[in-house]
């Protein structure tokens, strides 16, 4: 295993990082998020075994099991292996006391005395501006000093221009961001990954294959082009090599769930130097981009020149669930990362259905695309009669489960 140093720290993080979202899951109860605990704890330890000491998760994952179950998962020495990440759930804060009472519930889920790396969950400018004015600078200069969390950082699915305000708001010491080949110019994008760089802020990436998407079997089109290089390798090997030839990366997540996967994974992290990749393979990479957009349905580079949308629509996002439907026909996969990026779930709700048909959009759009009617096709898609009914059932299970996870704390106390 490879590793690379947080300049704020001097942690020496393995490259390669488990997130622990899609861990397995029991058979016979679908939907429900249920951990089948043997082959999740089997796997976990698996990969610390060979080497991988960085473990990511959050308080929604596993519809609020995925905590509890790395705190039995990481007992018998596994614990003291690894570097523990967990995240604040801004949309659960109501009053800043909810900020301790989160936190001191995850540390006894955990069972844990301290989070190593404790991250601001999925934040765009709206949800920093909240957090900001709820005084979560003074919580974490409290919970660290106390020693409950040693790193303060935050995760991002917002806007380039919001990432580098956020970044500038506070001394953090690291940050999350979703990059791959396909989101060079989308998010934080490759401007947000060197400016975190250089405020020397560890760099932690998720989604390196857009859900796994980049690392299934291909379109032809996209096959043709990998063949053609010189070194064969598997469609996940080029995304992983391509995101750890960026020196400024410190660790790359992988929701790891197959101890086949988990195995691979590592086997490829072994060669995953920074500027390792020569400039032909680049070339190649770079033209397997290029053949993915002439087959998406809506040809958006993620350049964010269509926002802010007066009416709050996230036409990106938007878009790139619409392209990995059309691309990868997983449809299941994309109406849930629609719901969970859009609806309003984690941050202002930016969905296709909001627009007012105003074409302000198209207006800045570099690529002349007919934004308005694509917008349409995304609400159809994703927006079906049912579709507010799951996510009020959502937002009040999640509300349910926090006043159930603070009483559970409280008594335990």
């Amino acid at each position: 295993m490879l590793y690379r140093e947080v300049k704020k720290n001097n942690d020496q993080l393995s490259i390669l990082g488990f997130g622990c979202m899609r861990l397995p899951q029991k058979k016979g109860s679908p939907g429900d998020g249920k951990i089948d605990e043997k082959p999740a704890t089997d796997q976990i330890r698996m990969a610390i075994d060979q080497g991988v000491n960085y473990l990511d998760t959050a308080l929604p994952y596993h519809m609020g099991g995925c905590e509890a179950f790395l705190g039995k998962a990481l007992s018998q020495g596994y614990r003291e292996k690894v570097k523990l990440a967990t995240k604040l759930p801004h949309w659960s804060v109501d009053i800043p006391d909810d900020m301790d009472s989160i936190l001191n519930a995850q540390l006894g889920r955990l069972k844990t005395q301290q989070i190593d790396y404790y991250l601001l969950h999925a934040l765009d400018g709206r949800a920093w501006d909240k957090m900001e004015a709820m005084g979560v600078a003074d919580f974490f200069s409290q919970a660290k000093s106390q020693g409950r969390i040693i790193n303060a950082g935050f995760s991002f699915h917002g806007a380039e221009a919001e990432f580098i305000r956020i970044v500038d708001a506070y001394d953090w010491d690291f940050c999350q961001i979703q990059y791959n080949y396909l989101d060079r110019k989308n998010q934080a994008g490759t401007k947000g990954l060197k400016y975190a760089a250089s405020k020397d802020l560890g760099v932690i990436i998720m989604e390196p294959l857009r859900g796994g998407l980049l690392g299934r079997k291909p379109p032809p089109a996209v096959s043709a082009v990998w063949q053609e290089a010189n070194i064969q390798r598997t469609p996940a090997e080029w995304a992983f090599r391509w995101i750890w030839n960026h020196p400024e990366v410190t660790v790359v997540l992988s929701g790891m769930n197959d101890e086949h996967h988990i195995q691979e994974n590592i086997n490829i992290a072994e060669e995953g130097l920074p500027e390792s990749l020569s400039k032909e393979e680049l070339t190649i990479v770079q033209r397997v981009e290029k053949t993915y957009r002439t087959l998406m349905k809506a040809g958006c580079t993620g350049c964010g020149y269509c926002m802010p949308c007066p009416h709050g629509v996230d036409i990106p996002t938007c878009f790139e669930c619409l392209n990995n439907l059309n691309l990868f026909g997983d449809a299941k996969g994309a109406a849930y990362f629609y719901m969970a990026r859009v609806s309003g779930l984690a941050r202002s709700p930016g969905l296709a259905s909001q627009c007012q048909d105003c074409g302000e959009c198209e207006e800045k759009c570099p690529q002349k695309l007919p934004v308005r009617e694509l917008l349409k096709e995304v609400s159809n898609e994703f927006e079906g009669p049912f579709f507010n009914t799951k996510i009020w059932f959502f937002k009040k299970f999640m509300k349910i489960y926090k006043w159930q996870m603070l009483h559970m704390q409280k008594h335990e106390k």
